[in-house]
């Protein structure tokens, strides 16, 4: 698929998310990244006025995640970060910064992740570790199925049991 389709499509599922709150923007992807930025302002501050760093933390979270579902190429997967680690290096007040996610590790259900977060300079101000789990996606019907037929079988239990 065209880097172009792809870089559109992940900013077009981002509507009405934290993603578009913050105003995350993925700009580029490589064989082995993702890149994405996000502006510096008073709506990403801590109350002292410089980048609040759960903003930080949510900006490499989304690249990361984003970069475990593009870099696998596989439309079938679920991805979800189960542990993230930022540790916070430089404070920014205002500009732009921009999140790189490379993989430190690629395997079947579980990745590492490593996300760099530049300022306009190319000053490193933050730097994140994330694990990623992906698994198949499951088919909704058969556990909507499984579910109807657990309760018919409670349902027919619990008569059983009334009219003891």
């Amino acid at each position: 698929m065209d880097k172009k389709v792809i870089i559109e499509m992940c900013n077009n599922i981002s509507k009405n998310t934290l993603i578009e709150t913050l105003s995350i923007k993925f700009t580029d992807i490589g064989e082995d990244f993702v890149k994405a930025k996000m502006p510096v302002n008073k709506s990403v501050h801590q109350p002292d006025g410089i980048l609040h760093g759960g903003a930080t933390a949510a900006l490499a979270e989304t690249v990361g995640s984003t970069a475990a579902f593009v870099l696998l190429k596989r439309k079938d997967i679920i991805v979800r970060g189960i542990e993230i680690s930022t540790n916070h290096l430089k404070s920014i007040s205002q500009g732009e910064i921009t999140a790189i996610a490379k993989p430190v590790n690629l395997g079947r259900t579980i990745q590492l992740w490593e996300i760099k977060i530049t300022d306009q300079e190319g000053q490193l101000i933050s730097i994140s570790k994330l694990t990623t789990y992906t698994r198949i996606k499951k088919k909704w019907w058969k556990f909507f199925l499984y579910d109807l037929n657990l309760k018919k079988i409670i349902t027919k239990k619990i008569k059983r049991w009334r009219a003891l």
